[in-house]
């Protein structure tokens, strides 16, 4: 520490181990220059250490050198040694500074942005719109009116029903749903027969009109003619409207294959960190973990602008399930999945659940047995159309 001035500094302490034949004699001139000495700890014949104001170092020194004295400094502590450390650090702390400012700059801009439609409108459609808007990658966001943006797309397009704007991080996301024309609505007097919608065993037939070609009992495939569009006595019919409930057993049917042996992940405890922020799309890392890990969870959290990723080592343990268990879990899992599906007028009438080992799992099988209308409207495509389909008894 040449030329240096220690005087400013009073608050510092610094460690000094010395080596002297007569260390004693040593400490007795630092205390007669009014050097105030602390934690005095003798080590051995020849050592010693203490603790000392940094502003007396340079009279440490000079009495030193006049015994022959060796000192090393161990240690280095207080708010003069920070200050010198800034110093030396300035232009990394200000640099890391401006790099958070820029960044904080740039995170008022809109960098991104996404926009999810659904089948006629194409994104590039609504682009073309936010561009007359004036909505454009690089726009500030206190210029974004995400309310107003709604309304103005919704009116320039009446393809358009509505439409949700929102700004996320430095990413304008627009999704939007589209108008859909009414479905059309089938004439009551056009003629049209009764046909299955499923396949089925036949339980009870309610023929409004038409000529019912069915009868309990009848087992009939998907497309086959159930009650047919014309009334009327054998050689004077007529075409008609057909109107029929035709009540039919169906069955569904869910399949699952499920391990008893199953393999658990569990954090081990290990984990390493990286740190990066985003910059235009581009991931700039102000720490990159190795991750070396096998078998691994990965978490992400996002502070500010400053993102984070952390990964947690897993190991696999393998563990065994009560087969009973896991089976009743499983068929109860598709009798809810089926039965979520059904009409509220669908009635169940019984259920079949079995299971089997099959390799080195188990299939489980449900299968429910309900009574259903299975009766659907389909148009005649003119007056002399042919019944191919018509279930012959």
């Amino acid at each position: 520490m040449k030329n240096f001035s220690f005087s400013k500094y009073k608050k510092g302490i610094i460690k000094i181990e010395i080596k002297s034949i007569m260390p004693e004699k040593f400490i007795n001139l630092l205390w007669k220059n009014n050097v105030n000495l602390r934690n005095i700890n003798k080590k051995d014949i020849t050592t010693v250490h203490f603790d000392s104001n940094l502003k007396d170092y340079s009279t440490i020194s000079e009495i030193a050198k006049k015994t022959g004295t060796r000192i090393i400094i161990l240690n280095r502590r207080g708010i003069s040694f920070f200050i010198l450390k800034t110093k030396k650090r300035q232009t990394l702390i200000i640099g890391a500074i401006l790099f958070a400012a820029i960044i904080y700059y740039l995170s008022n801009f809109i960098w991104r942005i996404n926009i999810e439609t659904e089948k006629n409108i194409s994104p590039y459609e609504i682009r073309s719109q936010l561009k007359n808007l004036g909505i454009r990658s690089g726009i500030y966001k206190d210029k974004i009116d995400v309310y107003k943006l709604e309304e103005k797309l919704v009116m320039e397009n009446s393809d358009i029903m509505w439409v949700r704007a929102r700004i996320e991080g430095t990413s304008l996301n627009i999704k939007l749903a589209e108008r859909q024309g009414p479905p059309e609505v089938e004439n009551e007097n056009t003629p049209s027969n009764i046909v299955a919608n499923k396949d089925g065993e036949i339980v009870r037939v309610y023929s409004k009109a038409g000529t019912a070609v069915v009868k309990n009992g009848d087992i009939v495939k998907k497309g086959d003619v159930l009650v047919k569009g014309e009334q009327g006595a054998e050689g004077k019919t007529y075409l008609v409207h057909a109107e029929a409930d035709v009540i039919a057993r169906t069955f569904y049917e869910e399949v699952a294959y499920v391990n008893t042996v199953i393999k658990e992940k569990k954090r081990t405890g290990n984990e390493e960190k990286e740190i990066y922020v985003n910059l235009f799309g581009k991931n700039i890392f102000i720490k990159k973990a190795k991750n070396k890990f096998k078998i691994y969870d990965k978490v992400e959290a996002n502070k500010f602008f400053i993102k984070e990723n952390i990964y947690y080592e897993l190991e696999e343990k393998t563990k065994k399930l009560d087969e009973k268990e896991i089976i009743d879990a499983v068929s109860k899992e598709l009798l809810d999945n089926i039965i979520v599906k059904l009409d509220k007028s669908v009635r169940i009438v019984d259920k079949v659940i079995d299971s089997k080992f099959e390799e080195d799992k188990y299939k489980v099988r449900v299968v429910l047995i309900v009574e259903e209308n299975i009766a659907e409207s389909k148009k005649l495509e003119n007056n002399t159309e042919s019944n191919e389909n018509i279930k012959t008894n």
